[in-house]
């Protein structure tokens, strides 16, 4: 078959077979790696996939299922709220502090 090609599992596997010792996948990785050679990952289409009506589908079916991501200005790179000074009790720590840096 075409699409097929050695992955680290069937590298381990091989090995394990051949040489009658476990090896991981990971060390099946360092091993090609060593000896110049990289896993390859299989391709997970269809033989019998129709280019041309996924490029028609994505075109005029997704594009009006697709949900609108949020505007740039909503997005931060912060998990929290920046607490605004006049929401803050009067008796509260840091209540009489100076104003904010800039």
């Amino acid at each position: 078959m075409e699409d097929q090609v050695w992955t680290a599992a069937r590298v381990a596997t091989l090995i394990g077979r051949k040489f009658h010792i476990a090896c991981s996948v990971s060390g099946a990785t360092r091993l090609m790696h060593r000896l110049g050679f990289s896993p390859q990952i299989p391709a997970r289409r269809v033989a019998e996939r129709d280019e041309t009506a996924v490029t028609v589908w994505k075109e005029a079916t997704w594009a009006e299922v697709k949900e609108p991501g949020r505007p740039a200005a909503a997005t931060s790179a912060s998990r929290t709220r920046q607490a605004s000074p006049g929401g803050r009790p009067k008796d509260a720590p840091g209540a009489g502090a100076a104003a904010p840096r800039s």
